[in-house]
């Protein structure tokens, strides 16, 4: 591939050996607002690129799926979204949203960017929990959808994890977000997913708990009325054109009901293909070395397909 050199790069704070660039746009209706495409510096020449999208209460941190990638002849860009992790600032709200799509032209800019930056070699995208859902909707109707060679879902959240009847109470804050977007529920999110992860409490990994904290951020109504937008659109179905992996835990995801990603995965295009992983946590790239290693394996085994 043919690289450019006219994206001004930085070190990123975050990680060691990663660097940056910010994507600036208009103001929105809270002020200045940016995204920040993320990628490991001096990557070996490659013909494939992936472009990773985080979830909820979430930003790029991991580093070993970017190694993982540019191991196994990739080349690796990750996007922290606008008002989430890197791209985040005081004068927003967290994670907040009205509308799934002002995500779109994050997703545009960074495919323009990598773009300018690589060629025309093969892209693929890639969206963890919302940033699946949020990834769906644009291999669907995004602007750049038809670069697109494959899209990778991981864990993707196509409905809402509550009994019946909280469902009702789910309406009434969606119905709400519409008048009033920034009601929310401070306490929405349980922490016993991000102590999982944690290596100060359960788990293994290291992140900022400035961005992805451990008893998260709130559910604003308007957010909560994006996504169930979002969602009603995958499941009356979508036509992606590209091939579809969708995968997806058991049991062991607390945050997500599997049955909802197998029940609607196949509704998001022509070519879907649908992988379980047993014993995964939510973020399957997050689990336990053995599942991990098994999540990479297949899903480079089926890109592999693709080439």
């Amino acid at each position: 591939m043919t690289r450019s050199t006219q994206t001004p790069w930085t070190q990123d704070v975050l990680l060691e050996g990663f660097e940056t660039t910010q994507i600036e746009f208009p103001d929105d209706y809270e002020g200045a607002v940016w995204a920040t495409l993320v990628r490991k510096k001096a990557m070996p020449p490659a013909r494939s690129v992936m472009l990773y999208v985080h979830g909820f209460i979430d930003y790029f941190f991991q580093a070993h799926m970017a190694e993982r990638f540019i191991a196994e002849g990739w080349r690796f860009y990750a996007l922290d979204l606008r008002k989430y992790g890197r791209s985040m600032s005081a004068h927003q709200r967290p994670n907040f949203c009205n509308s799934l799509e002002e995500y779109f032209a994050d997703i545009t800019r960074a495919i323009d960017l990598i773009l300018a930056e690589e060629g025309a070699g093969r892209l693929a995208l890639m969206g963890h929990s919302t940033g699946g859902l949020t990834c769906s909707l644009y291999a669907d109707c995004g602007e750049r959808r038809d670069r697109l060679s494959a899209l990778v879902l991981n864990s993707p959240f196509f409905d809402f994890r509550a009994p019946a009847s909280r469902r009702h109470e789910l309406a009434i804050a969606c119905t709400l977000g519409r008048f009033f977007p920034y009601l929310n529920n401070p306490k929405a999110v349980l922490p016993a997913y991000a102590k999982s992860l944690h290596k100060d409490y359960a788990g293994e990994w290291s992140f900022d708990l400035r961005y992805k904290p451990i008893e998260g951020f709130p559910a604003y109504f308007g957010w909560l009325r994006a996504v169930r937008a979002g969602h009603r659109r995958v499941q009356a179905k979508l036509d992606i054109r590209c091939p579809v992996l969708s995968m997806h835990s058991d049991e062991s995801d607390i945050v997500l009901d599997w049955h909802h990603i197998a029940r609607y995965s196949p509704r998001l295009g022509r070519r879907v293909e649908l992988m379980q992983f047993p014993g995964a946590l939510h973020d399957l790239m997050l689990s336990r070395a053995d599942v991990r290693e098994q999540v990479f394996s297949r899903m480079f085994g089926w890109l592999a397909l693709l080439a």
